[in-house]
C-alpha cells in the first residue's frame, strides 16, 4: 500500500507544481493586463499566489474533516520554507538581500508565530483570534504594497521581470482554468495518499502534514529557489519564503480559525512554533548585519532543519 501511496503523492505533487506555475502566469497576465504595473504583479505573486498549492492541499483537507493535517502542513511548510528551501538555495549560491520589504515580512511572520503561541496556550484557536491574524495579514500586505515604491530600481526591475508574461486574457483565463483543475487534482491525490501514510507509518495526520506532506509540496520552491539563487535574485528567494510563510501562518491559520473554533496541539506551543521562531531570529542578524547569506549560512539553516525533522521523528518512534 505505502508503495501505491507513494506513486500517488508523487503524481498530486507535480499536478500541484504545473498548478502553481500555471496560476502564477495567469494571475500576472491579467493582473497587467487590466492596469497592475509589472512590480506590483511581481509583488503580489512574491506575498500570496506562491503559496496556492499549499492552500489548495489545505483546503482539500478541511473539506475532508482533516483540520490537523492542515494544521501541520501550514506550520511544516514554514519550517520547509526556513530551512529546506533558504538553505538549499544559500548552498547553491550566496544570496545578497536589498529589498526593504524583507523587513517587513521578517515582522510580519515572528508575530504572527508568537500570536499563535499565545492564542494557542489555552488549546483552542478562537473565532476572535482567527479574525486577528487575518486582519495582520492584510496589514502586512497593505505595507508592502504602499511602501512599494521605496524599493531601489534594481529590487524593483528584478521582481517586476518575475512577473512578466502575455497578457492575452483567453490565453490567462484558460491558464487559471487549467490551474484550477490541476490544483484541485493535485491536492485529492495528495490528501488521500497522506492518508494511506498515516495507516502505514502509525502516524498522527498532524506529524503527515508536517513531514512528508510539507516537504513534498516544498519541493517545487526549494527547485525554483536555487535557480533564482544562481541567477542573483536573492531578494526573490528570501521574499518568497517570507511571503509564503506569513500566509501560512497568519492567513491560513486565521481563515481557519474564523470558519471553525481550531483545537491547536500542544506540540505546536512547546516545539514547532518555537522551532519557527528561532528560525526566524536566525535570520535577523543576516538582515540587519552584511546583508547576505552565505553558503556556511545556508548549511546552518539546512542542518537545523535536518536536526528538527530527526527530532519529530524520534518524538513518535517507540524505544
Amino acid at each position: 500500500m505505502i508503495v501505491i501511496a507513494t506513486a500517488w503523492f508523487l503524481l498530486g505533487l507535480l499536478l500541484l507544481a504545473l498548478g502553481g506555475d500555471s496560476i502564477v502566469k495567469g494571475v500576472a497576465g491579467l493582473a497587467q493586463r487590466f492596469g497592475a504595473r509589472p512590480f506590483t504583479a511581481g509583488l503580489l505573486l512574491m506575498t500570496v499566489a506562491t503559496s496556492l498549492p499549499e492552500l489548495a492541499v489545505n483546503a482539500r483537507a478541511l473539506v475532508l474533516g482533516q483540520p490537523e493535517l492542515a494544521l501541520g502542513n501550514a506550520v511544516g511548510s514554514t519550517l520547509a520554507n526556513l530551512g529546506l528551501t533558504l538553505g538549499v538555495a544559500a548552498l547553491a549560491a550566496p544570496l545578497l538581500l536589498r529589498a526593504r520589504l524583507l523587513g517587513t515580512l521578517w515582522w510580519a511572520l515572528l508575530l504572527a508565530a508568537v500570536a499563535v503561541i499565545l492564542f494557542g496556550r489555552d488549546g483552542r484557536l478562537q473565532a476572535w483570534e482567527g479574525g486577528l491574524l487575518l486582519a495582520g495579514f492584510l496589514a502586512c500586505l497593505a505595507v508592502v504594497l504602499a511602501r512599494r515604491n521605496r524599493e531601489p530600481e534594481a529590487v524593483q526591475q528584478t521582481i517586476a521581470a518575475s512577473a512578466l508574461t502575455r497578457t492575452s486574457v483567453p490565453l490567462n483565463v484558460l491558464r487559471v482554468a487549467i490551474a484550477g483543475v490541476a490544483l484541485y487534482g493535485g491536492a485529492r491525490l495528495v490528501v488521500g495518499a497522506a492518508g494511506d501514510f498515516a495507516t502505514a507509518l502509525g502516524w498522527t495526520p498532524l506529524l503527515v502534514g508536517l513531514l512528508p506532506v510539507a516537504i513534498g509540496t516544498a519541493l517545487p520552491e526549494v527547485a525554483a529557489a536555487v535557480f533564482a539563487a544562481r541567477r542573483g535574485q536573492g531578494d526573490m528567494v528570501l521574499g518568497h519564503v517570507l511571503g509564503s510563510s506569513v500566509v501560512n501562518l497568519a492567513l491560513l491559520l486565521g481563515v481557519l480559525g474564523v470558519l471553525q473554533p481550531l483545537a491547536l496541539p500542544a506540540s505546536f506551543v512547546r516545539l514547532e512554533l518555537p522551532a519557527v521562531i528561532a528560525f526566524v531570529l536566525v535570520l535577523y542578524p543576516m538582515l540587519r548585519g552584511d546583508l547576505r547569506i552565505s553558503r556556511s549560512e545556508g548549511a546552518v539553516l539546512l542542518g537545523a532543519f535536518v536536526a528538527w525533522v530527526g527530532l519529530e521523528i524520534a518524538l513518535v518512534t517507540p524505544a
